[in-house]
């Protein structure tokens, strides 16, 4: 498994294939993805004093991101994002 360094965070894009009306999209007129399941997170932060500041989401959460954050990395046949913890507006109850 992945296993992301500093503040970094594994995500698995979650994407919605219809609208709310049930139309199936055509790929090229989907919008990119903005809600995932955190899969990793780093150790987090490390301050100029060496202190450690954890990663405040953790796996399992639903989040929601910013729409261009991140790296798109494929590791065993998956496709995940790799974001940064500032990169992330919110988690979804």
């Amino acid at each position: 498994m992945l296993k992301p360094l500093g503040d970094r965070i594994v995500l698995k894009a979650q994407e919605e294939e219809q609208t709310v009306g049930g139309i199936v999209l055509a790929s090229n007129a989907k919008n990119k993805p903005t809600t995932g399941v955190v899969v990793a997170v780093g150790q987090g932060r490390t301050l100029d004093n060496g202190q450690v500041v954890a990663v405040a989401v953790k796996e399992g959460d639903k989040v929601l991101f910013d729409k261009y954050a991140g790296n798109e990395v494929e590791y065993d046949g998956e496709t995940y994002l790799v974001v940064h913890e500032k990169d992330l507006v919110a988690v979804v109850d």
